[in-house]
């Protein structure tokens, strides 16, 4: 995936106007929708750095380990209200392709929205 290619958050903007600034550090997510996205785009880039940052302390693992063979391929937000997003993702792995739909929490500490955890369905 280039740098200059559309962020894979779903917005149809490039990731350097996107998710990018938020990866970088240089921006935070307003809200935990955007949040939600930016996370999203730092998995489809592997990016655990950024997961861990974004991920609040009371629930955020040690190490996070990427799946290398685990391609996702679309976001579906369907429902953002107060501090919970409701999404689907789309993955595509060698054993076939799949989804996940979660309803996650987010807090906001410091002036920082960070992830708190998920529900799976």
């Amino acid at each position: 995936m280039s740098f200059a290619s559309a962020c894979p958050c779903g917005s149809g903007r490039p990731y350097p106007q996107c998710c990018g600034p938020l990866h970088t550090g240089a921006t935070l997510a307003e809200t935990p929708a955007r949040l939600m996205r930016s996370r999203y785009s730092a998995f489809a880039r592997r990016d655990a750095d950024y997961l861990l940052r974004t991920w609040h302390p009371r629930t955020r693992p040690t190490e996070l380990d990427l799946d290398d063979d685990t391609e996702w391929t679309e976001l579906e937000i369907h429902d953002a209200t107060g501090d919970e997003v409701e999404f689907t993702a789309r993955y595509r792995t060698p054993r076939g392709d799949g989804a996940m739909t979660e309803r996650s929490r987010f807090a906001r500490r410091g002036g920082r929205w960070f992830y708190v955890d998920g529900d799976v369905r």
